[in-house]
């Protein structure tokens, strides 16, 4: 099976193809923000999270307190599932889900999506793990990642992809997750993080689970 990287480095290669142009826009705003060190501030390893409750699929609320009760936390944030490389990420965190189980954490995936229009009925009963809505994108402001989406992305968004972030996340139409994972031992301190501006690039589900493993 190919990793992550294999993955999101084939879709890279064909948007690249296809939109050469529009991926070099986005290569040049890639290195502007890691310049500015956009994600800087997300919650540092050794530190506590900040304590949320958002709505899952069907709107329940599910509270990260509830989930260190029962043992280690992974919280990964995502942009939505219009986003590919987020698809590619969350499929191969499901391929592996067994094992992150198997060592007693659980799986949180966050977006700023409406909990009715993240995934469908059939996507919904595809996945093992919670997913949950921000989206107002507070719970990633807390965690520090943020992200006041540019222009060029947006028009990328409005224009190629037909896509309505104001729609699809209820009216914030300009701020995305920086994506990102966050390991959480029980006492919700972050024992291991992957944080990276640039959306095409995500962490491999093998670093989680030996982060688990170090634990």
């Amino acid at each position: 099976m190919k990793s992550l990287k294999e993955q999101t480095d084939a879709k890279i290669a064909e948007t690249r193809s296809v939109k050469p142009e529009f991926m070099q826009n986005i290569d040049e705003l890639m290195v502007q923000a890691k310049v500015f060190q956009q994600g800087a501030n997300a919650v540092a390893i050794g530190t506590q999270v900040p304590r949320f409750a958002l709505p899952n699929q069907v709107g329940k609320s599910i509270s990260l307190d509830n989930l260190l009760a029962k043992g280690p936390v992974v919280v990964t944030f995502y942009r939505g599932s219009w986003c590919p490389y987020c698809n590619l990420q969350l499929r191969a965190l499901q391929a592996r889900l067994a094992d992150i189980h198997a060592l007693g954490a659980e799986l949180v995936a966050i977006s700023p999506e409406v909990p009715d229009g993240s995934l469908n009925q059939d996507q919904i009963k595809a996945l093992d793990f919670i997913v949950l809505s921000d989206q107002s994108a507070k719970v990633a402001e807390q965690f520090g990642v943020a992200w006041q989406v540019p222009e060029v992305l947006l028009e990328h968004m409005r224009v190629d992809r037909k896509l309505d972030l104001e729609v699809i996340n209820n009216g914030n139409g300009n701020v995305l997750p920086i994506p990102a994972t966050f390991v959480l031992n029980q006492e919700g301190i972050v024992t291991w993080r992957y944080v990276d501006v640039d959306y095409r690039t995500r962490s491999e589900p093998s670093d989680i689970i030996a982060a688990l493993n170090a634990q």
